[in-house]
C-alpha cells in the first residue's frame, strides 16, 4: 500500500459480507484494504488509514474464542464506524453491557433515525426505512459518551455515536442491497466524518501502477503466462505499457481449450498490443500425460507440472529473464490472510504457482489489490477486445474438469460442440454478461434414448450457470424455460454422442461451481 493512497482499512471478524463492504467503498471512490482482526496495533498505525471499519462476525464478544482488537484503536484520533459485531465489540471495550438476544434477529427491520447528522446526513429520516439485520448479541447498555442516533423495534441502540471521538456503530448492514439508503451512510462515514477526497479510481491506478513496474523492472525481461482471461489478458498489456516488449506473453494450447478458442486469442492479440506474444502447441504432451487417468486431483497435477515444464522450456529460449507475472487479484490476497485462516485445498493448480525454485524469478502481481469488476474495467482502458474482458472464468485445466473420469479426444470434441451450444444460445438471448460463468460438462454415465425410430445409449450432459461477484460464493442461475429448451433441443440434436442434458441447480457452497 503505497504512503500517497487514501485508505479506509476494514478489520475483519469473519463476516460473510466483509468483501462486500470493501467493495461498496471502491465504488463511492475510496480506496480500501482488508485485514484480519490479529492485525498487529503498531502494523494497523503504520498504514496511516484516515477511516476505519470494524466487519461484522459469527461469534460473541463472550465467546470463548471471540475476535478483538486492541483498545488503542480507538485512540488513534482516527474516525471508526462498527458494524454488527463491530458495534457490539466497540461497546463491550468500551464500558458498555452488550447482552444475548432472546432470539437472533435477521432480516428486514424498519430503522428510525432520531438524528439526522452524521452517518444520516442529506437522508430523509421523516418516516423509517428499510435495514439488514443479522445478529445474535444485543447493545444493553451504551457506552460512557456515546448516544442514540437509531432504533428499531426489537433494537433501541441500532446506531450510536461518540462525536467527540469519531467512533460511530450500527447494529445492521449498510453494505448489502437490502439496507435502503446503505451506500449513502457509508459515504457519510467516508466523506463527512472522515475527510476522504474519494479520488480511487482504476485509470490513477493504470499510471501508479506502470510507474511502479518500470522503476522495479528497468530494463529486464518479464514472463507471464497468458490464457486469454482477463486476468492474464490485463497483466500483460500493463507490463506491455511499463516496459514493452521486454514483457513476454507466453500462450500455451495445451488441447484441453474450448471450441475455436487458442485461434479467438491468438486473433484478439494480432493488432499491435505492447507486448510480445509467443504461442506454445503443446496438446499433444498434455493429453498423452492424461491417458487413462480419471482422478480429477490427479488430472490436475499432471496438467500443473506439465504446464510448468513447458513453461520453463519456453522461458529457457528467452534468454535471460529476471521476473516472473500472474494475475492474483485481491479475494486471492484475502482469502490467504483472511479471519479464518489460510483455505483448505479444494482444487489445486491456480495460476503458475509451484514454478521450481532453480529458475529463481521474482514474481511480479500488479491486479492484486483489485477485485474482479475493476479488472474489468482496467481492460477496458487499456484497450482490450470486449470479448475478452467480459470473458467467462476459466479454470486452469481447462475441459480436463469438466470431461468427468477419462479424457480421450472424442470425449473433448463432444464437450466442445455441447459448450459452445451453450454460450451461442446464452448470448443469443442477452444473458452472457448477467452470468458469471456457463459451461457444459460431460459425465461419465450414458442413458437409454430414442432419436428417430432407433434406441439410443449415449452420454449425458451437465448444463451449469451461476451468478456470483467474486466466484467465492454463488448461486445458481435461472436460465428462462425456453433458453433451456433451446439449449437442450440443439445439444441432443446437433451433439453426436450426447442423448439427455440436465441442468445443475446447486449453489456454493456446498457445491463448488465446477464439477471437479
Amino acid at each position: 500500500m503505497e504512503e500517497e493512497l487514501e485508505t479506509a482499512l476494514i478489520v475483519d471478524f469473519g463476516s460473510q459480507y466483509t468483501q462486500l463492504i470493501a467493495r461498496k467503498i471502491r465504488e463511492l471512490g475510496v480506496y480500501s484494504e482488508i485485514v484480519p482482526f490479529n492485525t498487529a496495533f503498531d502494523a494497523i498505525r503504520r498504514c496511516r488509514p484516515k477511516g476505519i471499519i470494524l466487519s461484522g462476525g459469527p461469534l460473541s464478544v463472550y465467546s470463548e474464542k471471540a475476535p478483538v482488537i486492541d483498545k488503542k484503536l480507538f485512540e488513534l484520533n482516527i474516525p471508526v464506524l462498527g458494524i454488527c459485531y463491530g458495534l457490539q465489540l466497540t461497546a463491550f471495550l468500551l464500558g458498555g453491557r452488550v447482552m444475548r438476544a432472546d432470539e437472533r434477529e435477521y432480516g428486514r427491520a424498519l430503522l428510525h433515525v432520531s438524528s439526522s447528522e452524521g452517518l444520516f446526513a442529506d437522508i430523509d429520516v421523516k418516516g423509517p426505512f428499510v435495514v439488514w439485520m443479522s445478529h445474535g448479541d444485543r447493545l444493553e447498555k451504551l457506552p460512557p459518551g456515546f448516544r442514540v442516533l437509531a432504533d428499531t423495534k426489537s433494537c433501541t441502540y441500532a446506531a450510536i455515536a461518540d462525536s467527540r471521538r469519531n467512533v460511530f456503530g450500527v447494529q445492521f448492514h449498510p453494505e448489502v442491497a437490502h439496507t435502503e439508503n446503505g451506500k449513502k451512510i457509508l459515504d457519510n462515514f467516508l466523506t463527512k466524518i472522515c475527510g476522504f477526497s474519494k479520488d480511487w479510481n482504476v485509470g490513477s491506478f493504470i499510471e501508479r501502477k506502470v510507474k511502479e513496474i518500470s522503476n522495479r523492472v528497468e530494463e529486464k525481461k518479464v514472463i507471464c503466462a497468458l490464457s486469454g482471461g482477463v486476468d492474464s489478458s490485463v497483466v500483460a498489456c500493463l507490463l506491455g505499457r511499463a516496459i514493452g516488449k521486454n514483457t513476454k506473453a507466453v500462450f500455451i494450447d495445451n488441447g484441453l481449450l474450448r471450441k475455436n478458442e487458442a485461434e479467438e486469442v491468438k486473433r484478439s492479440f494480432a493488432r499491435d498490443f505492447d507486448f510480445e506474444l509467443i504461442t506454445v502447441d503443446g496438446g499433444g504432451r498434455f493429453l498423452q500425460g492424461l491417458h487413462g487417468i480419471t482422478d480429477p486431483e490427479k488430472k490436475r497435477k499432471i496438467i500443473g507440472t506439465e504446464f510448468i515444464r513447458v513453461f520453463e522450456e519456453t522461458a529457457g529460449k528467452l534468454g535471460d529473464l529476471e521476473f516472473l507475472a500472474q494475475g492474483t487479484l485481491y479475494p486471492d490476497v484475502i482469502e490467504s490472510v483472511s479471519f479464518k485462516g489460510p483455505s483448505a485445498t479444494i482444487k489445486s493448480h491456480h495460476n503458475v504457482g509451484g514454478l521450481p525454485d532453480r529458475m529463481k524469478l521474482k514474481l511480479i502481481e500488479p491486479l492484486r489489490e483489485l477485485f474482479k469488476d475493476e479488472v474489468r474495467e482496467l481492460g477496458r482502458l487499456l484497450g482490450l477486445p470486449e470479448a475478452i474482458v467480459e470473458r467467462h472464468p476459466f479454470p486452469g485445466p481447462g475441459l480436463a474438469v469438466r470431461v468427468i473420469d477419462e479424457i480421450t479426444e472424442e470425449r473433448l470434441r463432444i464437450l466442445r460442440e455441447a459448450d459452445a451450444i451453450v454460450i451461442e444460445e446464452i448470448r443469443k438471448a442477452g444473458l452472457y454478461r448477467a452470468i458469471w460463468q456457463a459451461f457444459a460438462v460431460l459425465l461419465p454415465i450414458k442413458s437409454v434414448g430414442v432419436m428417430g425410430d432407433e434406441r439410443t445409449y449415449e452420454n449425458v450432459c451437465v448444463v451449469r450457470a451461476v451468478h456470483s461477484v467474486d466466484g467465492m460464493t454463488a448461486d445458481w442461475y435461472r436460465i428462462p424455460d425456453d433458453v433451456l429448451a433451446s439449449i437442450s433441443t440443439r445439444i441432443t440434436g446437433e451433439v453426436k454422442g450426447i442423448n439427455r442434458v440436465v441442468y445443475d441447480i446447486s449453489s456454493k457452497p456446498p457445491s463448488t461451481i465446477e464439477w471437479e
